[in-house]
């Protein structure tokens, strides 16, 4: 019988997916990308400048052993499947791998899957299409513009500033970030008084005089007002009103990141590690599937089975009256949205079910996305809300209430909302309409600046003004970070001086490109792209007729920042020695290069760890070319006993190598033996 190839993207959802079609189906992975743009060509770009835009692809480092075996494969069998990731990425990933295998259009198929479940995966084999060149010419697009915007800007702040590099994406966050620094620094806060009035039950905050807004502004003006009060209030109104509150719609990759940071105190990096392990797959007690749909998208769509499958759960778990309503989209949906939002592969798959073959985080992550999902077709809740007005001397007071009437959706969400009740005793049944205050209180208070961004903040602020799409949030954070443009204290977003220096220079040369709203619109036209109704070649060379002459510019006249001197005078000709960057880190030159190429040799603190088992050498942290951390022999090169985990001295009790350590787990430098204790 005839067989066939499936390729995947991720070595992880090889075996679910073999298992799901049957012994006539051979399922291998890319293991990612295959190809990438090479650095050939001008600027080191791997882009024909003179020829529409025209990519050189290479084979990435390490992966021609993968397409090799893929092409081996291919051969042996009739058809192959290309199954990558249902987004534009996943589409160009398919495109390479037709390429390199040299696949015709009767040799392939596409296949496109929301989620790693035997009956979705199955399905998905009815319903196979030909590869979408609009999707990868819209992914082909945004790597030639983040590659020139990224090679050309980083190459120039790094020959004229402290730092490392720019991008289109990551340079426009970096510069909200700025600019709401700079909004802090030049607040001026303005003093402001509250009063409030304490009851036995409750307490009242003046809001009004003569029933119009009022603000006390110093302490003398408290004063006054608190002279006029006495401790007796008249009830004016009491005003019940029955609220309904709705549940949010299911995650989409922005506000998952936003609630996993809030609620779980995940970075983005983190939750995105975790989703993608939950998409790939779980090895269940008697099966391996995934526990959630595809964690890229914008979309807040439910399938029509899982919302049938779901007010079914409801009406059996909960009662028919806890049956809510499907949450609508209020955007546009663009092709980015053609999958679901996040939500479980199955309702029945409850968090408490799976829990004991999940990590303490997967866990907490699948359960946030799990009762998401199901709390976004139950009904509303139903809040009664009292607000009561009292007045004194003409001076009015509030004091609001709520208690939950019907917990609708709360039921399964009340552990992610604030839903405590605030009761205020039944004021409309007081006999008398005269309350008698315990106190009245006055308090100083003065205005905030506005708050620095906290990732899940500039994430939301990145989504609401458009700029970044669902794959590039968690990257930008973390290039953020490792660049040194902004440091995380108290889970709040500092910029460094190299992320202002950075920014202003920017923004002298390339105000008209780096900012919110050009950003926003080269993202438009991306999805225009994926929609086939915008020519990606005339988006490239507009882009770059207007961007390559200010690039030109700003090497003419941008300023280059003078070194560092160290006090100290070259051995060699007398000039100032300074502190370079170079590729590994800083170091300490000649000022007079390269007429003068000395290069002081720095002397370093060597940390011994133990003895070396091969000589008589002590083994000591080293670092490698890279800046990597490794512990090696310092008798090298007569010895070249090496470890990249840190050893721990002792000798492995089954064959009698060094034992080493790493996350807390002591292993045999050679063979299998490990040990959770040290």
């Amino acid at each position: 019988m005839s067989k066939s190839l499936v390729i995947v993207e991720s070595p992880s959802k090889t075996k679910p997916i073999e298992k799901y079609l049957g012994s006539n189906y051979k399922v291998l992975s890319s293991k990612g990308h295959v190809r990438d743009l090479s650095t050939h060509g001008k600027y080191g770009l791997g882009v024909d400048l003179e020829n529409d835009f025209k990519p050189d692809y290479i084979t990435m480092k390490g992966k021609k052993s993968v397409i090799d075996e893929l092409k081996r494969e291919a051969k042996k069998c009739d058809h192959v499947y290309l199954a990558t990731d249902p987004d534009r990425e996943g589409e160009a990933i398919s495109w390479h791998l037709q390429d390199v295998l040299g696949l015709k259009e009767n040799d392939y198929d596409r296949v496109v899957f929301n989620e790693i479940t035997k009956n979705t995966v199955v399905d998905a084999f009815n319903h196979v299409r030909k590869i979408d060149k609009n999707l990868v010419n819209s992914q082909e697009t945004r790597r030639i513009l983040d590659r020139i915007i990224g090679f050309r800007l980083s190459r120039l702040i790094q020959s004229k500033t402290d730092g490392s590099s720019a991008g289109r994406v990551q340079s426009v966050a970096l510069k909200l970030i700025v600019d709401r620094e700079r909004e802090i620094e030049s607040f001026n806060p303005e003093e402001y008084w509250t009063i409030e009035a304490v009851f036995p039950e409750f307490t009242a905050e003046l809001f009004n005089y003569n029933h119009k807004d009022f603000k006390i502004n110093n302490e003398i003006e408290a004063n006054e007002v608190l002279d006029s009060l006495s401790n007796a209030f008249e009830i004016e109104s009491v005003d019940k009103k029955t609220r309904q509150k709705q549940s949010k719609p299911p995650y989409t990759t922005s506000t998952m990141q936003q609630d996993a940071s809030s609620k779980l105190n995940f970075n983005a990096k983190k939750t995105m590690q975790i989703a993608q392990k939950l998409y790939e797959g779980i090895e269940l007690e008697d099966d391996t599937v995934g526990l959630i749909t595809y964690m890229r998208t914008d979309s807040i769509r439910l399938s029509n089975d899982f919302i049938a499958s779901t007010y079914k759960y409801i009406e059996a778990k909960y009662g028919k009256e806890y049956i809510g309503h499907v949450k609508e989209s209020k955007k546009t949906e663009n092709v980015q949205d053609a999958h679901e939002g996040i939500r479980p592969t199955s309702i029945n798959r409850t968090p408490e079910s799976v829990k004991p073959f999940l990590s303490n985080d997967e866990f907490k992550l699948y359960r946030m996305i799990y009762y998401r999902a199901l709390a976004s077709l139950m009904k509303n809740a139903t809040t009664i809300n009292t607000t009561v007005i009292l007045d004194n001397n003409n001076y009015q007071f509030k004091a609001t209430g709520q208690i939950i009437d019907f917990d609708g959706y709360l039921k399964v969400y009340k552990d992610y909302e604030d839903t405590k009740d605030k009761i205020l005793p039944p004021l409309e049944e007081y006999n008398s309409k005269i309350l008698v205050s315990k106190e009245i209180n006055k308090e100083q208070h003065f205005t905030q600046p506005p708050a620095r961004y906290t990732e899940a903040k500039l994430i939301k602020e990145m989504e609401e003004l458009g700029i970044g799409r669902p794959s590039t949030y968690a990257t930008t954070m973390d290039i953020i970070k490792k660049r040194g443009y902004a440091n995380l204290v108290e889970k709040k977003f500092i910029p460094t001086d190299i992320g202002f220096e950075i920014t202003d220079k920017l923004q002298e040369f390339f105000s008209h490109l780096i900012n919110v709203e050009y950003t926003a619109n080269m993202e438009t036209d991306l999805d225009k792209i994926a929609e086939g109704n915008q020519d990606y070649i005339k988006v490239l060379r507009e882009f770059y007729n207007e961007f390559e002459p200010s690039v030109k510019n700003a090497f003419d006249a941008m300023p280059k920042k003078e070194a560092e001197k160290t006090g100290e005078d070259c051995p060699e000709c007398g000039s100032p020695l300074v502190i370079r960057k170079g590729k590994y880190g800083a170091f300490t030159a000649c000022s007079n290069y390269p007429k003068c190429k000395y290069i002081k040799q720095e002397e370093r603190l060597v940390t011994e760890i133990c003895d070396c088992p091969k000589c008589d050498g002590k083994i000591v942290e080293k670092k490698s070319k890279r800046g990597k951390v490794f512990y090696g022999c310092n008798n090298y090169p007569k010895c070249k006993e090496a470890y990249w985990d840190k050893p721990v001295g002792k000798k492995c009790p089954e064959c009698g190598s060094m034992l080493t350590e790493k996350k807390n787990t002591i292993k045999c430098s050679s063979c299998d033996y490990k040990s959770d204790t040290k």
